[in-house]
């Protein structure tokens, strides 16, 4: 687990976990690493030490098996001093290790994260190879965590607190080079071979140093009780200028609603003013907070775990072989299609992208067909993360076409074509006509059941919905659909070509508009809705960005149009043997589209205005057609609404089938439509609310806005029995009593 040899008066720690494919701390290996460093401590034949790596990482952070099971036990049993003192414990082990009087070196190869970078930190050299591939920082943000072995105190120390805020507070990692350059390493070497001579080297030259944030007392080190920081101390005019504008501009993006930046915030400037013992105390006790609560525990279940499980495969058949997918052809160049085959040619497949005529196939007037791809090849060339070569390779893979026999080949077709049976019907069918019986037809639809797109198709077996989100080159989801007749082989080929192109996947059933599509429709509807009774249309939009959502509702469906949500709802009337007019919200979009031929972004008026060269706002008129009540509800109400109906209609999607699972619902509202991320969630938030709370308040709703809210009978029963989605009770009381 840790190798300890002495070579010529240098000990030379390994990192050496033989059992795990990445170095990693956990309570293990942290005991053995104490044990080590207390060797070389101990042997006056030890000038100086050296932490290294047998693997092709240094240290990866805190060890996966533990961190899942902090999202599983039972936090009723915790004890937040036990807690407090756990956390604690490796900040002892690297105060240790940096007063011990011996000169330490970290000698870096690979990825050094969170805990690893930590330990780094605490030695009074780093030296890293210089692989542009490997990632150095503190990540633990993007999972609702702080650094808790000292990175809140010792990168500030060391850097400066203006840069160090904006890699603690985004998480943001960094190759050596930029390392290097920011002063979060000291020097980089070429290979690993060159690492031991580079240590002992600093060593000879530096046989008795001190951390910058040290002073020797009567023989002993100790924290200098006033430090100057780089850049200036928390009370200095720079360091006020940083720190208040700072949290302002925290709280404005994230409402309040992520408490782990708030805690860096806090665990700096508090920590900061104090000698550095008294500092990581202050980051021991918020990080502490941090693992007990609830915001934590759920991004750290679906942004870490779920989301890597996802990324691994997990919904793929074992039964079948995997596929390598070789070409690819698409139907339709518009945004979606342009935009699938970008992502396609850029995992090297072979890309054929037909449309009706070749000035479609290739709008070089325009932003789609393949002159979408080109634009963006030139952006990464012009930004130096590509060759001008390897940009003209990949988008040589891409053919242009209006021949259908260019299919001939294709492992897997793609049809991206608009939203209508029988265009879906006619392109099938003049596809499945070229391509062979292994071959895959996947449609890119958002609302039409694939069950019944498949009828046009000779081997419904092979046919399959593969949900695309815009601009797809961005956006991570990919909604992998099974018809009633869709094969384990369709399904597994299909996976495998989502990973190829490293998107996020996940599985559901067959229904109208599946379950991201279907979910994320009661959000926008919700805030046409409150238009329709009064509601301010600022205060909705507010109250969706408060609630943690990227944008309000109805600048949502301004840019999904609000035609295309009329259409959507007609149709939907149409199949269910209703008049549109009962549907809610319908009256608004049929004003907005049929009577004042408003229909989004699209045609540049919508609910908001698009002047050209300037800036969108609400449209005036909106007050005019919709009146504002003369009392408006409490923004907490509205922020409510927005997320229970979306939660509400997650729970319907799970309890019919449409999802396998929780984990899958909370996978696809996050990085499908933008569900907050700090809930974990749809259904995540429903834990987070609590179930039996959650139902008491949709009963209030039902009765005040409407039916859409109604509990299931089975989320009644859930909660009488005490039942939740992902088993966490009781984090939000223990979090308060640290």
């Amino acid at each position: 687990m840790i190798d300890y040899k002495v070579d010529n008066g240098l000990a030379i720690i390994t990192w050496n976990m033989v059992n795990e494919p990445m170095n990693v701390l956990n309570e293990a290996s942290i005991e053995a690493y104490n044990e080590a460093l207390d060797k070389a401590f101990a042997d006056e034949a030890v000038k100086g030490i050296v932490i290294n790596s047998a693997k092709e990482s240094f240290v990866a952070g805190a060890d996966l098996k533990m961190m899942k099971e902090l999202t599983t036990r039972d936090i009723s049993k915790v004890d937040p001093k036990e807690a407090f003192e756990g956390s604690r414990s490796l900040n002892l082990i690297l105060r240790k290790q940096e007063t011990s009087g011996k000169p330490v070196v970290a000698a870096i190869h690979g990825h050094a994260l969170g805990g690893g970078y930590e330990i780094c930190l605490a030695a009074h050299y780093r030296i890293s190879t210089n692989n542009p591939k490997a990632k150095i920082g503190l990540p633990e943000a993007k999972v609702g965590l702080l650094p808790g072995a000292g990175g809140t105190q010792r990168l500030p120390r060391l850097i400066g607190m203006e840069k160090s805020a904006q890699m603690l507070l985004e998480g943001k990692e960094s190759n050596p080079e930029k390392a290097l350059k920011a002063g979060m390493i000291n020097e980089i070497v070429a290979t690993k071979e060159d690492l031991i001579p580079a240590a002992r080297k600093w060593i000879e030259a530096n046989p008795k140093p001190l951390q910058p944030w040290d002073e020797i007392k009567k023989g002993k080190i100790v924290a200098k009780t006033r430090y100057k920081i780089p850049g200036g101390n928390v009370q200095s005019p720079q360091g006020v200028q940083l720190l208040m504008p700072g949290t302002a501009l925290m709280m404005g993006k994230t409402f309040g609603n992520y408490p782990a930046q708030r805690f860096i915030m806090n665990a700096m400037y508090e920590g900061l003013q104090l000698p550095l013992d008294q500092g990581l105390d202050v980051e021991s006790r918020y990080f502490t907070k941090l693992l007990l609560d609830p915001v934590s525990r759920n991004m750290i279940r679906s942004l870490f775990f779920a989301i890597g499980d996802a990324n691994k495969g997990e919904a793929r058949p074992k039964n079948v072989a995997k596929t390598e997918i070789k070409k690819v052809g698409i139907l339709g160049a518009g945004m979606m299609g342009a935009g699938i085959a970008y992502v396609s040619a850029m995992a090297g497949m072979e890309v054929v992208l037909k449309d009706v005529t070749m000035e479609n196939a290739l709008k070089s007037s325009g932003m789609y067909g393949k002159y979408y791809s080109e634009k963006l090849l030139e952006k990464r060339v012009s930004k130096g993360r590509m060759t001008a070569e390897k940009a003209e390779e990949i988008l040589n893979r891409i053919k242009p076409t209006i021949d259908p026999a260019d299919l001939q080949g294709c492992d897997l077709i793609i049809e991206a074509v608009f939203e209508d049976r029988g265009i879906k019907a006619k392109v099938t069918q003049e596809a499945e006509a070229q391509i062979t019986d292994t071959a895959v037809f996947g449609s890119n639809t958002s609302t039409l059941p694939i069950t019944g797109l498949a009828e046009a198709s000779v081997r419904p077996e092979n046919f399959i919905g593969i949900h695309f989100f815009s601009p797809v080159d961005k956006m991570p989801l990919v909604e992998i659909i099974n018809g009633e007749k869709t094969s384990d082989y369709a399904l597994a080929l299909t996976l495998d070509y989502v990973m190829a192109i490293k998107k996020t996947p996940i599985v559901v059933n067959d229904s109208r508009g599946f379950y991201t599509s279907r979910t994320f429709g009661t959000f926008v509807n919700e805030g046409v809705i409150m238009l329709q009774e009064g509601v301010e249309p600022a205060l909705i939009e507010r109250a969706g960005k408060m609630a943690g959502m990227p944008v309000g509702p109805l600048d949502v469906g301004d840019a999904v149009s609000i035609e295309l949500g009329y259409n959507i709802s007609k149709q939907t009337a149409r199949d269910l043997g209703v008049e549109p007019e009962t549907i809610p919200g319908f009256k608004v979009m049929k004003l907005m589209v049929e009577d004042l031929d408003r229909k989004g972004k699209k045609n540049s008026k919508g609910y908001y205005e698009y002047p050209e060269g300037g800036k969108k706002f609400l449209w005036p008129g909106l007050k005019e057609h919709f009146p504002p009540a003369a009392e408006q509800p409490n923004p907490e109400i509205v922020m409510k609404r927005l997320l229970h109906i979306q939660a509400i209609e997650a729970v319907r999607c799970l309890e019919e089938g449409v999802l396998r699972n929780a984990t899958d619902g909370d996978i696809g509202s996050i990085l499908g439509f933008g569900f907050p991320p700090f809930t974990g969630g749809a259904l995540s938030y429903i834990d987070t609310v609590g179930v039996a709370q959650f139902v008491k308040e949709l009963d209030e709703f039902t009765a005040k806005y409407g039916e859409r809210f109604r509990p299931t009978d089975k989320l009644r029963e859930m909660a009488a029995n005490g039942e939740s989605f992902h088993g966490a009770k009781k984090e939000v009381e223990l979090a308060e009593a640290i």
